[in-house]
């Protein structure tokens, strides 16, 4: 997860970035709109005419469902404040109003199985299907039950298009045929809500904290 500020840009510098691999499931349900049909119809009832509708595509509506009861990623996720020990340590967070004006990004990376993802180079050591959705807003934590089981929060979400992602802060993709790690070659279009690739740059480590947020990108704003 990544904090991206009002216009989808990543928010570069410490605490803007957390990584976790605790979640049972993240669903990315499109939201269409149906288009309307027109039907030309003559006086005496014959249809003369029809054209289909063209549905519009609003986005994606996001659940994730994780385990993770982590402060940090809380807060990038709804924003909700975090409530620190005495010795500044992170142990909680406060549910307060929904945060509309900012949002974050999702980056997932799901391993590929099979015998042919590992190339004869030596260039890696296995594939990945790269999931990204560069700008999502409206972050929001669902029911939370206490019972005699393990607590799984549920967080919801919505995706929108035009954000300032551009190639990203992040190495997650080959840059060469030495497989050298490097960013997206090129953005997303201003209409798009999702990438999806296959990848040979393995996923970053797992995280108990925030992460810093630097790079070229960060250089460059």
């Amino acid at each position: 997860m990544t904090r991206v500020d009002g216009c989808g840009r990543p928010v570069c510098g410490d605490d803007n970035a957390y990584v976790f691999d605790c979640f049972a499931s993240l669903q990315m349900n499109p939201n269409i709109e149906e288009g309307t049909d027109v039907e030309y119809k003559a006086a005496n009832g014959r249809i003369c005419g029809f054209k289909r509708g063209c549905p519009s595509f609003r986005g994606f509506d996001l659940e994730l469902n994780f385990f993770t009861v982590s402060p940090e990623l809380i807060e990038i996720m709804t924003g909700s404040p975090v409530y620190y020990d005495y010795a500044g340590n992170p142990i909680g967070f406060d549910s307060c109003s929904i945060q509309c004006n900012s949002g974050f990004a999702v980056e997932l990376w799901a391993e590929v199985l099979g015998e042919d993802v590992c190339p004869e180079e030596a260039t890696g050591d296995g594939a990945w299907v790269y999931f990204l959705l560069p700008w999502v807003t409206n972050g929001q934590l669902g029911d939370l039950e206490i019972g005699s089981e393990q607590a799984a929060l549920t967080l919801t979400g919505a995706t929108r298009a035009g954000g300032r992602w551009g190639v990203g802060p992040y190495n997650v993709q080959a840059a060469d045929a030495a497989g050298t790690p490097g960013p997206m070659l090129t953005p997303l279009a201003a209409n798009c809500h999702r990438r999806t690739f296959i990848t040979t740059i393995a996923p970053p480590e797992q995280s108990c904290e925030y992460r810093p947020v630097t790079g070229d990108l960060c250089l460059a704003s």
